[in-house]
């Protein structure tokens, strides 16, 4: 009972920020800025009046197009990796895996200026497809990490069932265990999908307005004049909801997902 209770705190504490500025949202900005706050303000659109009228779409045009490009060939590339690093174990496996794991180390800005630098010399310099690679490249260790600890718990029985039945390596993949790792892909594209939709640095240096994102398009709420909070919370919600949406439509398989492997 008392684990019981405790859990329930903690997913408020967690839950609370979001619930307030889902409030927030819907209030004019002076009810927004009240101190103390007005917990039974009259409702307002106001703040998602302004919103809409900023033009969001092309912002979130782009971040779904890159969130979801990258996330697709950061499955397709990690899953075969997964399979040789898991499997069909590659020699000195552990090693490739902490190399990948060492590329996170590094951090993002101490690899912009290169990075800025070669967008620059291609003429990839606000465009959609350098976010496409440079998010696939940096989801790229978390996917193989997730994926190889899931390929691990496939049992070797399948693999020499399928091989009698004459499959090819393919086959074997797409039909026999793609199947059985499912859950483990569908969170490991979750998490993917989230880390590029909230990505905001390479964004914010490397694009300027035909590929600019939605969290590039959210910092511009934020002005010298001051801090709208109802139009910041209005912005904000809309900004998330399509991750909310994507891990509310797989929340099971995530679970059950990132359980695997907990229990032999």
């Amino acid at each position: 009972m008392l684990l019981t209770v405790l859990a329930w705190v903690v997913g408020i504490l967690f839950f609370f920020p979001v619930l307030w500025m889902v409030l927030v949202s819907f209030r004019a900005e002076t009810d927004a800025a009240s101190n103390p706050p007005v917990l039974f303000a009259p409702v307002s659109l106001e703040g998602y009046r302004t919103f809409f009228a900023a033009g969001p779409w092309p912002p979130l045009l782009n971040s779904m197009t890159a969130s979801v490009v990258s996330t697709v060939l950061v499955i397709l590339l990690a899953f075969p990796a997964a399979y040789a690093l898991s499997i069909r174990p590659v020699k000195k496996w552990t090693d490739v895996l902490f190399f990948f794991l060492s590329t996170k180390m590094l951090p993002i800005v101490a690899g912009i200026l290169p990075i800025y630098l070669f967008a620059q010399a291609t003429n990839l310099l606000d465009n959609i497809w350098l976010l496409i690679i440079l998010y696939t490249s940096m989801n790229m260790p978390i996917a193989v990490w997730m994926l190889q600890s899931f390929l691990a718990e496939v049992p070797v029985e399948m693999l020499e069932a399928a091989q009698v039945d004459g499959a090819g390596l393919l086959t074997t993949l797409r039909q026999v265990v793609a199947p059985v790792v499912m859950p483990g892909i569908a969170s490991a594209a979750l998490i993917c999908f989230i880390f590029s939709w909230n990505e905001l640095l390479l964004a914010r240096v490397l694009t300027s307005t035909v590929a600019s994102t939605a969290p590039v398009f959210l910092t511009g709420f934020v002005t010298s004049q001051g801090l709208f909070l109802a139009k910041v919370c209005a912005a904000s919600f809309v900004v998330s909801l399509p991750v909310l949406a994507a891990g509310f439509a797989a929340q099971d398989k995530l679970v059950q997902g990132l359980s695997m492997g907990a229990v032999k």
